[in-house]
């Protein structure tokens, strides 16, 4: 019996060492943590508004789990939806519900809605209502009888199945209810609602000035010309205003904003009492902020309640805050320290105090627990490449850290402060979920997830830390390839991107950072990734070093990663490829121009070429205009440095990209004819400026492909 089983064995332990040599395909390596790898996790979770239970999606059911015995039952089953329904009615899938209470809520279905309410056992759906044909932007309140929405350029609203026209505006280039601004300072709709309900806000932005820029529909033929609004640095920009909806007296009436106008207007807050809005009046400079309060009633101004200026740039990022059950005492997030930091308001006393200090910086506010007096946020304290989450006491300002594990954390609290739902990953954990009492700190795992490439042949990844030339410290990341033989040379590939808003090397699954990376380290490459000065979340000074000078404070320290990959003995440093997209594309290119005779190849993704091409209120925060720094544009423009070239460069672009125009490219491409000058050039339909699903894994294909005719030579 003994003999019997070693076959099994035998065929146990082949099967084992074949299946943690597995390689990814190419379509794993882009999309395969959203689809066949994915991580499992706990969808649609919200806790209840008593914070004893919470509730989760599954695929054919909402669960309902009881904290204390963390009993776990049915609320609502896709048998139960459709048990009343006629047979041509009936739900193929479940949908997804907004639950406003723990026996009642609301979901969508093609435009229309359906309300959801438990009676007796059994649930009820009776159609709500059904939204104008093409509506965008919807935006439900709070009483669950109203919506806002957005058709074209017009805003509607529907109440108790009644729709009403809020804006009736024929001049296409007058747009209502949506993003403005390019959907910088944080801003992410245009709609906004009283907390009674009774009444909306809403922008309204005036392009009809803004110059028009056309994007071509290559799918249809003849193709067609689509124009857009892009307002470049140093022109003329859209000017939005705020208009006040009274949906019972169905007035409407605009803020007296005063002032440029082509400033910015952000941070957009109704008061509590739904009496007042607080708008952050940004001038177009970017370095002069005035939060104003105005009547909601008559649109009139009532006071500035505090400025913020900067000899570089102001970014407002967050609406004003109130504290719970306070008309008066709000929080709001500033970086005038250096570190995005909170701050305690009042609309009568001015500034009470700064909450949080030190040289790091809060993520993100989790909520409040009123009755303890404390605010619940994530931040930077621990490390720049980790979250973790605190809470602190707004009155004497004590301080507890409240997650344990390094790694990447994120939270959410429950409505009365009492319960913490942390979720986190780290390099080794692919996702590990935990509730949190928030009073006795004990802590419940929920789930832990499974790795989801534990039978995937995974290389050795280092964690570097290198110095720029001030001293400032630069976190990066090595990927060896697997196999990795110390005595041999390897090609190498530089990911970067190293501009605002982006972090690329975090404490979090998987280690890499990307399975591309990954992929390509199966396939016997080294990666190296870092995150330069000009990279987010290491603080003004940090993001700020690039002012009036996109590229070179940022080339510099990439520099530094060149260094260090040509002193380890297993980098050819003969054999280096660079490649990045969007301001990645940027320095790829600016990379292949500025330094020819560091990398051999080059793939540059969606770049920018010429910064007086890409939009106002980015570029303008970060290099001014035009007009005012001249010589900053033309260090950046690389249009007169094609004839630097020397290595081999692929240029991808997409042909309706709205966000980086492919005239960047074109224009670049005519300056390499025009010099005599050889480049691969792929453009691709599409209007994302970050292409996903398969055409992203073609232009990746192509990536590599490239990569291994010129580097594996």
């Amino acid at each position: 019996m003994k003999f019997s089983k070693l076959p099994l064995l035998v065929l146990g332990f082949g099967s084992l060492v074949f299946a943690q040599n597995q390689k990814y395909t190419m379509a794993e390596a882009v999309n395969g943590l959203r689809s066949n790898l994915a991580i499992k996790s706990i969808p649609q979770f919200s806790w209840s508004d008593d914070a004893k239970s919470y509730i989760q999606g599954t695929k054919n059911a909402y669960l309902i789990t009881e904290v204390q015995s963390m009993k776990a039952d049915t609320l609502v089953s896709l048998y139960q939806l459709n048990k009343n329904l006629a047979a041509d009615k009936k739900l193929k899938s479940f949908p997804q519900v907004k639950f406003t209470g723990k026996d009642k809520g609301y979901f969508t279905r093609e435009g229309r809605y359906f309300r959801l309410e438990k009676t007796g056992s059994d649930w009820k759906i009776t159609e709500w209502t059904a939204l104008n044909e093409g509506a965008e932007n919807v935006k439900v309140l709070g009483d669950n009888k109203t919506i806002v929405y957005t058709v074209k350029n017009n805003l509607f609203v529907n109440r108790n199945g009644k729709t009403v026209a809020i804006t009736d505006d024929e001049n296409a280039a007058i747009v209502n209810g949506q993003a403005v601004h390019r959907s910088e300072f944080g801003i992410d709709g245009g709609i906004f609602a009283a907390p009674n309900n009774n009444k909306i806000a809403f922008y309204r932005m005036d392009e009809s000035m803004v110059t028009d820029y056309p994007i071509i529909d290559w799918a249809s033929t003849p193709a067609k010309n689509v124009n857009i609004k892009y307002p470049m640095a140093g022109n003329t920009s859209h000017q939005v205003t705020l208009g006040v909806y009274d949906i019972n007296s169905q007035k409407k009436t605009f803020l007296n904003i005063e002032g440029d106008k082509e400033q910015y207007l952000t941070a957009v807050t109704w008061s509590p009492d739904s009496k007042y809005i607080f708008v952050g009046v940004l001038n177009r400079d970017q370095n002069h902020l005035k939060m104003n309060q105005y009547d909601a009633v008559s649109g009139n101004f009532v006071k500035t309640l505090f400025e913020e200026t900067s000899d570089k740039y102001v970014e407002p990022q967050h609406p004003l805050l109130f504290f719970p059950n306070s008309n008066t005492d709000f929080i709001w997030q500033s970086q005038r320290t250096g570190y995005n930091h909170l701050f305690h308001y009042s609309l009568e006393k001015g500034l009470i105090a700064q909450i949080t200090k030190g040289d790091w910086l809060v993520t993100d506010i989790l909520g409040f627990n009123e009755k303890k007096k404390e605010i619940y946020y994530a931040s930077t304290q621990e490390s720049p490449m980790e979250r973790h989450l605190y809470r602190i006491n707004w009155n004497n300002f004590k301080t507890q850290k409240l997650s344990a594990a390094p790694g990447m954390h994120t939270g959410i609290l429950s409505k009365d402060g009492t319960q913490l739902y942390d979720i986190y990953s780290n390099a080794t954990t692919p996702r590990s979920i935990n509730l949190l009492n928030t009073a006795t700190l004990k802590s419940k795992n929920i789930l832990t997830s499974e790795n989801p490439l534990k039978n995937y042949k995974r290389p050795e990844i280092k964690n570097v830390t290198l110095k720029a030339d001030d001293g400032t410290p630069l976190f990066g990341k090595i990927i060896l390839p697997t196999d990795f033989d110390a005595t041999k040379k390897y090609p190498t590939i530089v990911y970067l991107y190293n501009g605002p808003h982006l972090q690329l090397v975090t404490n979090s699954f998987p280690a890499s950072g990307n399975l591309w990376y990954e992929y390509m380290a199966q396939n016997g490459y080294i990666v190296f990734t870092m995150d330069g000065r000009g990279s987010s979340n290491r603080g003004l000074k940090f993001e700020q070093a690039v002012f009036r000078n996109l590229g070179e404070t940022e080339m510099n320290d990439q520099l530094k990663g060149v260094d260090y990959l040509k002193s380890l003995p297993y980098v050819d440093g003969d054999r280096l490829g660079i490649h990045g997209w969007s301001f990645g594309g940027f320095m790829t290119t600016s990379f292949m121009l500025k330094h020819p005779e560091v990398f051999k190849v080059g793939v540059a993704g969606g770049p920018v070429i010429d910064w007086s091409m890409y939009e106002i209120m980015y570029t303008e925060r970060y290099m001014d205009t035009p007009q005012t720094n001249a010589e900053g544009y033309k260090n950046s423009n690389l249009l007169d440095k094609v004839q630097n070239l020397k290595g081999k460069l692929l240029m991808i672009h997409g042909a309706q990209d709205d966000v980086v125009v492919l005239q960047h490219s074109m224009k670049f491409l005519k300056a390499a004819v025009d010099n005599g000058v050889q480049l691969d050039y792929f453009v691709y339909p599409g209007h994302a400026h970050n292409v996903m699903g398969k055409d992203r894994v073609h232009l990746m294909q192509k990536v590599t492909d490239y990569f291994d005719e010129y580097l594996k030579k």
